[in-house]
């Protein structure tokens, strides 16, 4: 099971923009939406992602937050906001970048075009990730390559969730590039599922909501890293060296 959900939409001038934007942050992280998604976690035994707004201070962090039958699991806050998100949001350091070991397999969480990092993919390989996780609104085709290699880099399953978002669910305030018809596409989905050996074995899912549904063959792993392993047979320790910095340099926890 893994999910993800945004904040809600804030109004348009510049200073009220920012004001909502915190103040749904805040709504969102601290109050018991944590405690309830846990809650589910618990009672179902499953693990899930779900991407969020956390609020530490006066800075906003975009999140991948880990829940599991033990309940909250941790998070990771997104290393590099992209383009205008700089705005808004600030940069996560190192010490929120974890691997979170199931007992059956490690999952972790890529936010959107933090993907695009090989030097953050090879710090999470080398932590032996077996599922990565990409919540993203990146529906461009081009998107479905890099989760293909990420998957076949990495000789892991990759679970890449986006987001189809139309008109219609924005305020009427907002008034995007695209049109201010209700039915007009903004954000047009591509959620998908692929193997450790690059297979797409669902999706991507397009032009609605829905939820896509895989059973992953955990054997898979062990097979498709016989002769690739990007930290291990295959790596080159001898010329190729990676330092990773998890010092917490934030001032929140």
């Amino acid at each position: 099971m893994f999910r993800t959900a945004g904040a809600e939409p804030a109004p348009t001038s510049s200073s009220t923009l920012v004001s909502a934007v915190v103040q749904a942050g805040a709504r969102l992280f601290d109050t018991p939406e944590v405690r309830r998604l846990a809650g589910v976690t618990r009672e179902l035994g499953v693990h899930a992602v779900v991407g969020a707004v956390e609020r530490a201070g006066a800075t906003l962090y975009c999140v991948a937050l880990y829940f599991g039958p033990q309940g909250y699991l941790g998070k990771h806050r997104k290393l590099m906001p992209t383009a205008a998100e700089r705005t808004i949001w600030g940069s996560g350091d190192g010490s929120t970048m974890p691997v979170l070991h199931t007992g059956r397999a490690a999952f972790t969480a890529a936010i959107c075009w933090e993907n695009y990092m090989p030097l953050f993919r090879t710090a999470l390989y080398g932590k032996g990730v077996d599922v990565w996780c990409a919540p993203t609104v990146d529906d461009r085709e081009s998107w479905q390559a890099t989760m293909r290699h990420i998957a076949l880099e990495g000789r892991c399953f990759v679970l890449s969730a986006n987001q189809y978002l139309l008109r219609s669910a924005l305020p009427a305030d907002v008034h995007p590039a695209q049109g201010d018809d209700p039915d007009t596409v903004l954000i047009g989905g591509g959620s998908t599922v692929v193997s450790p050996l690059g297979e797409v074995l669902a999706g991507p899912l397009r032009d609605a909501e829905g939820i896509l549904t895989v059973e992953l063959d955990l054997g898979d792993l062990a097979r498709s890293r016989f002769d690739f392993d990007p930290v291990g047979h295959y790596a080159r320790p001898d010329v190729f060296t990676l330092g990773v910095d998890e010092t917490a340099r934030g001032t929140h926890p």
